[in-house]
């Protein structure tokens, strides 16, 4: 077994693999710590978003949530950190049977409860996650943090008029490129996924994706994007419970999606709405104290319904 200390956060992790579609995927297995740990604990799928930079922001999170008793299993997706696929590459589809994977893996160790298994995404991981759980009924119950409930609404928030129109054309352009020569373009982040005011310096400060990632990403990801709308499929999550957390001041992803989350949600189901804050306040590294609210909303919700 290979543990992967994580001084900072003060916990050690196990590294782990296993598959989805032929393709290897690598992730950290934490097990529960305090008054649970040695037992056959509930455990946490923790999702990263769409940068792909979950060592950045996830160790905060495995932290708390192994603090509260649970085990986690974090991971990159294909494509992304050190797990197969062609790098960068992202089909929201092609991520939720990764969730899957991860699932099935989770109720192979003798360390899982494989009655008691939730789900948490931050950003794109929330959006992904919630199309799993509406998919995969071995997740109990799912918590989504600044995620899009329809990725084609969401995509048209993130640009003006005009800037939409310029990048329809690099898209056109794109899309004969691929059929053409097989590869997409790449693009910086920023270009893909443009950020709101509130949180554009965090992607060259906090992310830094251009300095794990100087190549840019693919144009195409953004036609898989555009057609994912895990709202028109939420409701199939009921009767399982889920909790959608929204920061009000979100500019990347708009509270809208939240709401339309919600409003397409069935029974058991919880909206919460952090006041003053925006999409990067969520990862400790950025504002531990809004971290911190956001976190102990995710125990709680854990604590009711994997308990």
């Amino acid at each position: 077994m290979s543990e992967i200390k994580n001084v900072e956060a003060g916990y050690v992790s196990e590294q782990v693999y296993f598959y989805s579609d032929g393709l290897r995927l690598s992730g950290l297995f934490t097990k529960a710590r305090g008054p649970s740990a040695g037992f056959k604990n509930p455990t946490i799928v923790c999702l990263h978003g769409y940068t792909g930079r979950k060592e950045i922001y996830m160790p905060g999170y495995i932290r708390e949530l192994t603090l509260a008793g649970f085990n986690t299993l974090d991971f990159y997706h294909r494509g992304f950190g050190d797990s197969g696929g062609i790098k960068l590459k992202n089909k929201p589809w092609d991520q939720v049977e990764d969730i899957n994977s991860a699932v099935i893996y989770l109720t192979q160790r003798a360390d899982v409860d494989s009655d008691r298994i939730g789900l948490y995404g931050t950003s794109f991981g929330g959006t992904t996650g919630m199309m799993a759980a509406a998919h995969i009924q071995q997740i109990k119950c799912a918590a989504s943090v600044g995620s899009s409930s329809n990725c084609k609404r969401s995509a048209h928030d993130k640009r003006t008029y005009s800037d939409r129109l310029d990048w329809e054309e690099l898209l056109k352009e794109d899309r004969i490129r691929r059929v053409m020569t097989g590869t997409s373009k790449l693009v910086p982040y920023n270009d893909l996924i443009p950020s709101g005011r509130a949180e554009l310096d965090s992607i060259d400060t906090m992310y830094k994706v251009a300095e794990k990632y100087p190549e840019g990403y693919p144009i195409e990801n953004y036609d898989h994007y555009y057609k994912f709308s895990p709202e028109e499929y939420v409701h199939l999550i009921s009767p399982r419970p889920v909790l959608f957390v929204h920061m009000a001041r979100d500019t990347i992803v708009s509270v809208n999606e939240a709401l339309n989350f919600y409003k397409h949600a069935l029974e058991p189901k919880k909206l919460t709405i952090v006041p003053d804050a925006n999409h990067v306040d969520v990862y400790e590294p950025r504002n531990p104290k809004v971290f911190k609210v956001v976190v102990g909303h995710l125990i709680e919700f854990f604590n009711l319904h994997l308990r």
